[in-house]
């Protein structure tokens, strides 16, 4: 909820006005009396916070909504949506559902550690990135349909070299374990911090089966360190510098980011 759902000035954004209409339209759609999850997908910069955090609040006290969480938030729109319903004594969001996979791990900067710290479980949309990760796109060819045969651009891929080195290494854990390309990537992130769990998708049974036995799969340390190594993200200011002049300070959810490059600095 967030999206323009018709052509009036008020038929888009997180205004009360909306963020009420909506739920009241999806609550006839879904012949249901409460939703579980509510989610808000997308940040508004023209509302302010507190209207928003409010109208959500209502839906909740008003046995409408159970649980309230975003989609897509930077790290400063979640805290400051957290701010603002502590404030007010009102419903946090208790979950976020972000895009976070061996390709793109930028929510290892903000969006993981604020859910370390402050609670929000994690969901992963698109954790194969429209299929890139499954283990079907190589530098040699790909298959003959899916989203990136027809055109589809999200993730944006800015190296694409790096992209295939990832898929290398799922790849060749895939075959000595003897599963899918898709099975390890899905694997490798239900046993990241603070991931809840995974929204999966498929265009056949086979597919979703396929998905599903990941619940099953364990994979070991060193498996788990090939895989970070190859997908290590830059470090971004200021945690570059933290990893210096701060090491000796980190908590928990500061750790989970930096400590394997903490590890390469005191080797030199």
């Amino acid at each position: 909820m967030r999206f323009k759902m018709g052509d009036g000035p008020n038929d888009t954004g997180l205004s009360r006005h909306h963020i009420v209409a909506q739920a009241e339209a999806s609550l006839k759609r879904l012949k249901t009396d409460v939703i579980d999850l509510y989610q808000v997908h997308e940040w508004d910069g023209m509302t302010p916070m507190e209207e928003t955090m409010e109208a959500l609040d209502t839906l909740v006290r008003q046995g409408k909504v159970r649980y309230i969480g975003c989609s897509n938030y930077s790290g400063w729109h979640i805290m400051k949506a957290l701010a603002a319903a502590d404030r007010n004594h009102a419903q946090r969001f208790i979950s976020q559902q972000i895009h976070y996979t061996l390709h793109s791990r930028e929510a290892e900067y903000e969006l993981v550690p604020i859910s370390r710290d402050q609670g929000p479980g994690i969901l992963i949309w698109s954790l194969l990135a429209g299929g890139l990760l499954s283990g079907k796109y190589r530098r040699d060819g790909g298959p003959d349909s899916g989203r990136h045969v027809g055109g589809f651009h999200e993730p944006p891929v800015p190296d694409w070299d790096k992209l295939y080195d990832i898929v290398d290494v799922i790849v060749a854990i895939a075959e000595e374990r003897g599963v899918s390309g898709a099975q390890v990537a899905l694997a490798r992130a239900l046993g990241r911090p603070g991931v809840t769990s995974v929204i999966i998708g498929g265009r056949s049974e086979a597919q979703f089966k396929d998905n599903l036995a990941a619940a099953d799969l364990k994979l070991s340390a060193e498996e788990r360190q090939k895989l970070d190594a190859v997908s290590r993200p830059p470090l971004l200011y200021p945690y570059w510098h933290q990893t210096f002049t701060a090491n000796d300070r980190l908590g928990p959810a500061d750790r989970d980011l930096l400590s394997t490059y903490v590890e390469d600095f005191k080797r030199g």
